[in-house]
């Protein structure tokens, strides 16, 4: 199932895929577009940028859709850039609308009124959040158990530094989920995979696992996939049969 579309410059803020899967897992994929409508005049930046990471999470949204049909899981994608208003980031970090990103000065968000901010907020993030968070009480009415995981994507090089991991487990409280997922990927002995790399979770920086998953009394983690290893349909399909591999190994 999707969500209706208002019109094409103003989607609704959630793709919903497979909403009654009948998976634990509750997928969730918050960078997965790099769509801007057109009256934001792309945030004053040139095509080109909005093709990069400070837009979206190259290829987090196939895999994700990939991970929905081997699972049979739940997935809620978002449809707007992270750069318009960041769906894993708490509302009013300087990260929620960013005026900076990476090293590059995002000219739309430089000087935006409270109004804006808060227009943003009303139209993307709330929507967003508040469907998962309906979904999550409608399974925990009929008894079913939630476990969240967020996809995302890195950038092979940051600011000059190489990244050598091909993906990270990011977890908090749910540390005994995300070393099994570890555990699982590390199956092939090839792959370089690494607990909180190539980030952290924390309050300030994160939401979704936190607030749909810990607070929740959920396992959450996020998984993190190298960007290079996602742009072809073979590296989604081979990241997909993993990951979806690891999440079925057994946990306490």
């Amino acid at each position: 199932m999707k969500t209706q579309t208002i019109h094409d410059d103003w989607p609704e803020p959630i793709e919903v895929l497979n909403e009654s899967g009948g998976s634990d897992i509750v997928l969730i994929c918050e960078h997965a577009s790099n769509h801007i409508p057109a009256e934001y005049k792309s945030l004053g930046l040139d095509e080109p940028d909005l093709s990069r990471h400070i837009a979206w999470d190259i290829g987090a949204a196939a895999v994700t859709r990939a991970l929905a049909a081997k699972l049979d899981a739940p997935a809620f994608l978002g449809t707007y850039s992270r750069l318009l208003i960041d769906l894993n980031r708490p509302l009013g970090v300087p990260t929620s609308i960013p005026k900076r990103s990476e090293s590059t000065d995002i000219p739309g968000n430089a000087s935006l009124s409270e109004a804006e901010k808060t227009r943003r907020g009303d139209l993307i993030f709330a929507p967003f959040h508040n469907f998962i968070a309906k979904h999550l009480r409608a399974r925990e009415t009929v008894g079913r158990k939630s476990r969240i995981v967020a996809m995302h994507s890195f950038t092979p090089v940051f600011f000059g530094k190489e990244r050598p991991w091909q993906a990270g487990v990011l977890y908090d409280s749910s540390r005994a989920f995300g070393e099994a997922v570890i555990a699982g990927l590390r199956q092939d002995s090839a792959l370089n995979v690494e607990p909180n790399v190539p980030y952290v979770i924390s309050r300030d920086h994160d939401y979704a696992v936190l607030v749909h998953g810990h607070d929740r009394g959920y396992a959450g983690i996020l998984i993190e996939v190298r960007q290079d290893l996602l742009t072809s349909a073979e590296g989604t399909e081979g990241w997909a049969r993993r990951i979806a591999q690891a999440l079925n190994v057994p946990w306490k």
